[in-house]
Order: C-alpha cells, then sequence, then structure tokens
C-alpha cells in the first residue's frame, strides 16, 4: 500500500485513476493543478505522485522542476505529448516514468508498481525541535519521547508551519493548504485549531508564535526551550 498524489485538471480522469489506484490498495488525494499539488506535498507525506503535463497555469515540466527542489518523490507524467523533446526535459528534470494518453488505467497501475518497488521504502523523516520531532510519515508528533494525540487537521497545520519554519504563513496560505481549494472558511477556522495544536504542545506553545494582523510563525531557538 502506498500514498499517491494524483494531479490533473480533468476531475473525470482523477476519479478514474484514483478508482483503480484503490483497487490496488493505495491511499489516494486529488490535486487540481500544480499550485494546490506543491501545497499538498509540502504538508504531506505521498509515496509517489502521477502528474498530467498540460494544465492551466504552470504545466507539468514546472510542476515537477518545483518538486525536485523539495523532494526527490517518485513522479510519473502523464503526456498526450509524445515528442522526443518533451520527454528528455522530462527525463532532465527528474521524471521516473511516462506514460501516453489515452492509456489503460490497468497499465498505469503496473507502471505506478514498478516504480514503488524500484524506488523501495522511503527513508523515514523527522523534523526535529529540541525534545519536539515530528514524524511526516507516520503522521506522529512527539515531545520528550512521549507521543501527543492530535486531530488530523492539527498534525497537517504544525507540520505545515514547522516545514516552513522562521517564514510568516498568512491564515489564507494556512487555509487553502491544510483546508483545500474548496474550503471557504475563515481565518477563524485556522486560529481555533492553532489554540488547540497549542494546547497540545504544552511547553512547547511558544514555538508557534502569533504575527498580529498576517497569521503565524513557527519559531524554534534552542535557548528557549531548553530547560522545558
Amino acid at each position: 500500500m502506498a500514498k499517491l498524489l494524483i494531479v490533473d485538471d480533468d476531475a473525470r480522469l482523477r476519479k478514474l485513476v484514483r478508482t483503480y489506484g484503490e483497487l490496488e490498495s493505495h491511499i489516494c488525494e486529488e490535486a487540481p493543478d500544480g499550485l494546490h499539488a506543491l501545497e499538498k506535498i509540502k504538508c504531506n507525506f505521498f509515496d509517489l505522485v502521477i502528474l498530467d503535463v498540460m494544465m492551466p497555469g504552470s504545466d507539468g515540466f514546472e510542476v515537477l522542476d518545483q518538486i525536485r527542489k523539495i523532494s526527490n518523490i517518485p513522479v510519473i507524467m502523464l503526456t498526450a505529448r509524445n515528442e522526443e523533446y518533451d520527454r528528455l526535459l522530462g527525463f532532465r528534470l527528474g521524471v521516473d516514468d511516462y506514460v501516453s494518453k489515452p492509456f489503460s488505467p490497468k497499465e498505469l497501475m503496473a507502471r505506478v508498481n514498478a516504480v514503488l518497488k524500484r524506488s523501495g521504502p522511503r527513508q523515514e523523516i523527522c523534523l526535529t525541535f529540541g525534545a519536539l520531532s515530528i514524524y511526516p510519515g507516520p503522521r506522529e508528533v512527539t515531545l520528550h519521547g512521549e507521543k501527543l494525540t492530535l486531530a488530523p487537521k492539527e498534525f497537517d497545520l504544525l507540520l505545515n508551519l514547522a516545514q516552513n519554519e522562521h517564514t510568516v504563513m498568512k491564515r489564507e496560505q494556512l487555509l487553502r493548504a491544510i483546508w483545500g481549494y474548496s474550503y471557504y472558511g475563515d481565518g477563524r477556522t485556522v486560529d481555533t485549531h492553532i489554540k488547540s495544536v497549542r494546547e497540545r504542545l504544552g511547553t512547547y506553545r511558544g514555538i508557534i508564535q502569533t504575527v498580529w494582523g498576517v497569521g503565524y510563525k513557527f519559531e524554534y531557538h534552542e535557548e528557549d526551550f531548553k530547560d522545558k
């Protein structure tokens, strides 16, 4: 079982690929374009990305280039273009495989499983800030070695802030990254979840700082937490 991200502006195609992915016992998430795909990759753990080339806004090659700046996650590209130049560009950018449209969903899943087998299990990543450790893969958080219990959105929020340490994250950015493009809530949703996360963090609650009128910032300085 692996966690897949399906990136395509065609909702019907995403649903088709997701259906076959789930038949293979994979966990699947979707993104309608490159912007939302990158936001998901920054705050979630995926084993493989299925990425369309032709999308509005940033095309698949631009998105792949951005992915490779932050992750070595395997990527399979879906393309209706078979020009040699496009394929060579993709391989230079680090694509793992190509599937040409129209394609057989069964063949796509066979290629997905082959790439997953070649890439092997991904190395466990751990973000550590003093006594606080965040594990994106198993979605776990420990403080002084004790596991904390966080709701799914609380974990996503903490991980997103930690991965953007020292950067002020606007409430709108956090809403888009954590709740998705179809979420129409307001900034109070973020504030409520931040309050809950701080309560879970106990003596480390100060690691999430409020930037008044803007949003929040994750700041870790060892001297501020060495006795906590």
